[in-house]
Parts: structure tokens; C-alpha cells; sequence
């Protein structure tokens, strides 16, 4: 209890992030509906856009998030986590002052280009600091609290646009993503792993660029002032050498976290468009679905899942997850009337174990020093999920929804995604725990070369 109480600072910044940036996701759809086909319910310009957005967004978070997490292991949690919270701010500006077909070109552009770092690095940085602050047999718990207050934050961002005037909804989430910023650069400790391995940028130490050596007569030893950047090759070659060959529970958590996200992106893309088409929902309807969802997964993470991981073990507890994650995309996908995406949204009180319990299984198959490096590498292979996501799923969900479908089913392309959902959780049914590995393994994250 006392490491959690350690981390409210944390927690209060993720909380700040997270309202920010959620509490625009239901005015979003009308703003671009609104631009790009005034008057219409359906649009599959819009569609397009979105599915290339995430496209290119996948490809830069598939080469940042691993860069991010791994030089986060040396420079600090804090000094990375500065870069995208920054960042966010600036599109939601852009839409903060207006929403006019211009303003929302010059926002697509700038949201693109800021979410290749912004988009999973937050999330990623944060599991890490949790990860060097609290204990191995703790962390499942841990990242399911990180994870509640993420989905507290989704509902109070979610409820207050149900409240406030599309126009107030822009000029409220920059405002808090604006305090979000500051209040972590005044109020938020640095994490680092092991002072002793994890060094400054510019280390005192190193300040002296030529040393002599005793006798006097050998020649001066060069050291480097700033430790090298690890290149993007490097990375993958750590990954595959460290990770994947020599743990397959770290192979196995990374196809789950492949095929799961590659299901929650396509889901994400898709879904609002479907039912605005299907069913006519607006800005109101979404936020009241997202706030079903967001209570329901609130009270899951804060409450049950502390109680359910001794219990069940996080294994287990991955696959009842992913299978009611496929549950609820087969029901969206068959949706008859209005009221039945509401009732898809209440298996959020279940599917929201997915991800921390992913994320902890990987957390204790790497050493303390390298947590960083090792969910940013799974934040990349969700970013490239990201990036297949809506060139798969897009365009067919631009099909079903036209005039020219090969057949009446509007919900296809979501039940597809569910398809997807089932090869994640079949995946996790083969992952057994393994010994962990992160309270034995001697690990050297110093990069300098001296």
C-alpha cells in the first residue's frame, strides 16, 4: 500500500492526460462528419481518412514507442514522458479555437504527425515507472489500478461531453491537457531503476572528456559526454536475441497483444461510423455508451481485479478477458435495435482484464533495468497491429456500410474484427507461468561507452 500511495502523483497525471484526450473521442466522429460530408449519416471519406490516420500513426509509434521506452531506461521516466504530453496539446487547440473544414485539415495533419510519439507512449512510460516502484507479485494489481484510473478518467472525459457544447468540449480538453503537463513536471518524481546502472544524459562524471593515465607517458583516454542513442536495428536485435528466443511467454504475450490490438484499433475505427449509420447515434449517444463502458471497466480494475488475480492468476485472467472481448464484437456486429450496443458495452466489467494482465506477464519476463525497453517493444507490436488494423478493416467497413454491398450486413466487418479477438484469445490459453525472470537476471543498462 505504501508504494501505490508512492505513485498518486502518477496516477493524478495519468488521470489529467487521460481526460483530456478521451473526453474529445464521441464529438470527434460529428466534427469530421460535419467537415467532410455536412448533413450526411454516412461517409466513407471520413472512414478512409480515419484508416489512413491510424495507418501512418502505426508506422511512427512502431519505430518511437521502443526508442521511447528504452531511452526512458537511461535518461528517466519523467524527462521522456515531458515529450508527448507536450505534444498533445497542439491538436486539440487547433479544434479548441474552431472546427471549420480548414481548421480540421490543419488538425489532421498536426494529430498525425504528434500521435507518432504521443499515441502508446504515455501509456507505455507510465507501466514503467509503475514497474520500477512496486514489487514483481504486486504488478498485476498495480497495472490494473494505472489501468482503472485510465477508465475513470475515460468516464468522467465521456460524461462531461455530454454536457458541454461541442465547441466548449475542444476548449476544456486542451485547457486540461495543459495542466496535465505541468502539474507532472512540478509534482512527479523521476523513476530510475538502479542508480548505480542508470545514469544522467550528461553525467557529472563525464565531464572530464580526457583522463591521463598514471605514468604519465601513455596517451589521453577519450570518453564520451553523451551516452550513445541505440539504433532502431539494435533494438530489434535485442528484442529477437533477448526476448523472443529466450522466452516463448514473451513470444506468446507478444502474438496476443498483436491480435488483440489489432481487434481494439479496428473495433475503435469502425464502430462509431456503424452505429451512426445502423442506428443514427450522435455526439450524446456515444458519450452514454462510453460511459457505460468506462464505469463498468472502473469498477472491474479498482475492485475485482485485485481480487481475482491471487485467485486465478493472471494467465487466466488474460483469457476470460479476451474471450469476453470477442463476446462483446460478435454483439455489436448482430446488433438489432438501439439498445443492444448498450448491453455490449457492460462486458467491459470482463474484457478489461486483457491488458494489464498482458502487460504484467511481460513486466516480469525481463530485469528491472530493462522495463522500459520491454513495453515499448510490445507498444510497437501494437503499433504495427495499428497499422494493419485499417487497411483491413476501413475500407470494409466503408463497403458494408454503402449502397453497394455485396450483401445486408452492416455489423460484417465488426464481426471480422472478432474473429480476430478469438485468435488473441486462443493464443493466451497456451501461455503457462513461467519463473520470473526480473528477480535473478543481472542486467547492465549502462550504454556508455568509456
Amino acid at each position: 500500500m505504501e508504494k501505490l500511495s508512492g505513485l498518486s502523483h502518477l496516477f493524478m497525471t495519468i488521470f489529467l492526460h487521460n481526460f483530456s484526450t478521451f473526453m474529445v473521442i464521441p464529438a470527434i466522429t460529428d466534427v469530421a462528419m460535419t467537415a467532410l460530408c455536412p448533413g450526411l449519416d454516412e461517409c466513407s471519406l471520413a472512414i478512409y481518412l480515419t484508416g489512413f490516420q491510424q495507418a501512418i500513426i502505426g508506422l511512427g509509434t512502431l519505430v518511437m514507442t521502443p526508442l521511447v521506452g528504452n531511452l526512458s531506461d537511461k535518461y528517466g521516466r519523467k524527462t521522456l514522458l515531458t515529450v508527448p504530453m507536450i505534444l498533445t496539446i497542439i491538436p486539440l487547440g487547433i479544434l479548441a479555437y474552431s472546427r471549420a473544414r480548414t481548421f480540421f485539415y490543419v488538425y489532421y495533419v498536426f494529430k498525425t504527425l504528434t500521435a507518432m510519439i504521443c499515441e502508446g507512449s504515455v501509456h507505455c512510460l507510465s507501466l514503467a515507472y509503475v514497474a520500477d516502484n512496486v514489487p514483481e507479485g504486486q504488478r498485476a494489481s498495480s497495472f490494473g489500478i494505472l489501468s482503472g484510473i485510465g477508465s475513470a478518467a475515460f468516464v468522467c472525459g465521456t460524461l462531461s461531453t455530454r454536457f458541454l457544447s461541442t465547441a466548449s468540449t475542444f476548449q476544456v480538453a486542451a485547457s486540461v491537457a495543459v495542466v496535465a503537463a505541468v502539474y507532472m513536471r512540478i509534482f512527479l518524481p523521476d523513476s530510475i531503476a538502479d542508480d548505480a546502472l542508470s545514469v544522467p544524459i550528461l553525467s557529472k562524471e563525464k565531464l572530464n572528456v580526457v583522463k591521463s593515465k598514471s605514468d604519465g607517458g601513455s596517451a589521453p583516454k577519450t570518453v564520451q559526454i553523451f551516452k550513445p542513442m541505440p539504433s532502431f536495428e539494435d533494438m530489434l536485435s535485442l528484442l529477437k536475441t533477448r526476448y523472443l528466443n529466450c522466452s516463448s511467454t514473451f513470444s506468446q504475450a507478444a502474438i496476443v497483444a498483436f491480435f488483440s490490438s489489432l481487434a481494439d484499433v479496428g473495433l475503435h475505427a469502425s464502430m462509431m461510423y456503424y452505429l451512426k449509420a445502423s442506428f443514427h447515434f450522435s455526439k450524446n449517444q456515444f458519450a452514454d455508451l462510453m460511459v457505460i463502458t468506462g464505469i463498468a471497466g472502473t469498477i472491474s480494475q479498482l475492485l475485482l481485479m485485485p481480487m481475482l488475480v491471487p485467485a486465478l492468476g493472471e494467465e487466466k485472467l488474460l483469457s476470460i478477458g479476451l474471450f469476453f472481448s470477442c463476446a462483446h464484437m460478435f454483439l455489436y456486429s448482430v446488433a438489432w435495435s438501439f439498445w443492444v450496443p448498450y448491453v455490449a458495452a457492460m462486458f467491459s466489467i470482463l474484457f478489461v482484464f486483457s491488458q494489464p494482465c498482458m502487460r504484467s506477464i511481460v513486466s516480469k519476463q525481463v530485469g528491472s533495468c530493462e522495463q522500459g525497453m520491454a513495453q515499448g517493444c510490445i507498444s510497437g507490436i501494437c503499433s504495427f497491429a495499428n497499422v494493419v488494423s485499417p487497411l483491413a478493416f476501413s475500407p470494409l467497413t466503408a463497403l458494408f456500410l454503402s449502397d453497394d454491398a455485396p450483401f445486408d450486413f452492416p455489423g460484417f466487418s465488426i464481426m471480422c474484427i472478432g474473429f480476430a479477438s478469438m485468435i488473441a484469445f486462443v493464443q493466451s490459453m497456451t501461455i503457462r507461468a513461467a519463473p520470473l525472470i526480473s528477480s535473478h537476471t543481472v542486467n547492465n543498462c549502462n550504454y556508455a561507452a568509456v
